[in-house]
């Protein structure tokens, strides 16, 4: 009896193509099915079956067509737009975490990347604040600084002066004159910190704004290419950094980190404490020169960087 050959498997880049459509398609099932007509704004009409909204329903109110929704929703290898992503993501109520991993499994870049992120909240504002005169700000698991305190804003400078993309640790390390000038320590932070994000990135590798954020260094600096090509890692430890402060002079200061969500590498509240009792000294005094208190719960002073962030 004549024997046939199976076809061979598919390995590399096809295969990998495959999963992610695969994936692609259950997601969106899966996020179809629990949106239920009146939370889209659609009558219920009698005769439902379907659990959630139909596909015709999710192509409506994407504005797209129903076949080709469909074929999305089958892991067929067509070719989807950011703006279309971006429509499906709205009709489908996703929340920052949901549109991420949508727009990771489609391969694309998300074009709204700086849309409000829920989970800094009110109580981390809050406590934020309450860290005065101590600076102390929130960030996410890219450095990316979401808000930040009065003290902040005077040793550091204020950063909702810059566009949101540049409110970065990283970027301004890279970037900023007054942080190459004040920080003593600038270059040992900046290795250290390279070393930290590409640790952090091995479990976000998929995700488009890591991937957009790490495009952007390597762009703007050689310093930064330079330092990326060493493949060092770096684990999250207090440590000590030196500021020269303009008006106050020397600041000893112990980075603190306290996590806001249980996900590793999450977002996080970073206090500069005093190392010494001359810093704890020149933090009050500079507290003094300010216009007015640190900053209370709520809104926040001018200038504390409350406001929508970088999720």
């Amino acid at each position: 009896m004549a024997m046939t050959a199976e076809p061979p498997t598919p390995t590399g880049p096809v295969a990998d193509d495959a999963t992610r459509r695969r994936e692609l398609a259950a997601f969106l099932r899966s996020r179809r099915e629990r949106i239920t007509p009146e939370q889209a704004g659609l009558p219920r009409g009698p005769r439902r079956r379907t659990p959630g909204l139909r596909r015709e329903e999710v192509a409506q109110l994407s504005a797209v067509g129903v076949t080709w929704y469909t074929w999305l929703e089958q892991g067929r290898p067509i070719r989807v737009s950011a703006q279309v992503l971006d429509a499906i993501a709205r009709a489908l109520l996703m929340d920052q975490t949901e549109r991420g991993h949508l727009f990771a499994l489609a391969g694309a870049v998300d074009p709204r990347p700086e849309t409000e992120c829920p989970l800094v909240t009110g109580t981390a504002l809050c406590l934020m604040h309450r860290m005065a005169p101590y600076p102390a700000s929130l960030q996410n698991a890219r450095y990316d600084v979401l808000a930040h305190n009065g003290p902040f804003a005077q040793v550091f400078g204020d950063l909702t002066e810059l566009p949101p993309r540049e409110r970065n640790c990283l970027w301004l390390l890279v970037t900023s004159r007054r942080w190459r000038e004040t920080f003593l320590d600038r270059d040992e932070m900046l290795r250290d910190l390279i070393a930290k994000f590409r640790a952090g990135m091995a479990e976000h590798v998929a995700e488009p704004a890591w991937k957009e954020r790490l495009d952007g260094l390597l762009r703007e600096s050689a310093e930064f290419r330079e330092l990326w090509r060493r493949h060092e890692l770096g684990a999250m430890s207090p440590h000590v950094k030196r500021y020269e402060h303009p008006e106050v002079g020397l600041l000893s200061l112990e980075h603190r980190t306290m996590w806001l969500a249980p996900e590793s590498q999450a977002y996080r509240l970073v206090a500069y404490v005093p190392a010494d009792d001359a810093t704890e000294e020149r933090l009050e005094r500079l507290a003094e020169l300010a216009d007015g208190p640190g900053g209370a719960c709520g809104t926040g002073p001018a200038g504390s960087g409350d406001g929508p962030v970088a999720g």
